[in-house]
């Protein structure tokens, strides 16, 4: 026989496999995936924007405020924490529930 199933009457009915198909959609990322890849995004925003300014308007006068703490240390780390971040939640795996 193929695969359709036969119901009282004798009429072919379709497989249920497009019904289980439909049911068990397997997404790539869960819910905590994307959750770590949003606060991966907002730690790279924010390194960005802690990175920025600090020029000055008048070419001739040097700005000391280019090389502070913040925009040489701080920035930097937060955009390498982002990256880190978003490096696992790209890899991480939930554990699979057991079914019985």
């Amino acid at each position: 026989m193929d695969n359709k199933k036969k119901n009282n009457v004798g009429k072919p009915v379709a497989s249920d496999s497009r019904k289980s198909a439909e049911s068990a959609v397997d997404f790539a990322f869960g819910p905590m995936n994307y959750i770590l890849l949003v606060a991966g995004l907002v730690l790279l925003g924010l390194g960005y924007v802690l990175l920025s300014g600090g020029g000055s308007d008048d070419p001739n006068v040097f700005n000391e405020a280019m090389f502070n703490t913040r925009r040489m240390v701080v920035a930097p780390l937060m955009i390498v924490i982002g990256l880190v971040v978003e490096i696992c939640a790209i890899m991480f795996r939930p554990k699979k529930k057991i079914e019985e």
